[in-house]
């Protein structure tokens, strides 16, 4: 049901509501577009949430695969004084 709904998403100002998510997270628009045109190749798309040991365990995981692309986005933390 999940992926009948993304595969139907509208696209609004130029990327689909998936993009929209990602740009929640804090995910730069031109990685946006290039997971968007692999997703629709028919690649997956895997988001990994953690401390960052354990982001950078998955990393080493999914590179010892024969996954094409692990990409790691940091995501800004805020501090509040």
């Amino acid at each position: 049901v999940i992926v009948s709904a993304l595969e139907g998403a509208a696209v609004v100002g130029g990327i689909s509501a998936l993009g929209g998510a990602l740009a929640s997270i804090g995910i730069p628009v031109n990685s946006i577009v290039e997971y968007e045109a692999e997703l629709k190749a028919g690649n997956f798309l895997l988001i990994v949430h953690g401390t960052e040991e354990e982001v950078e365990r998955a990393k080493q995981h999914l590179d010892a695969t024969t996954s094409t692309v692990a990409t790691l986005h940091a995501i800004p933390v805020s501090i509040s004084a």
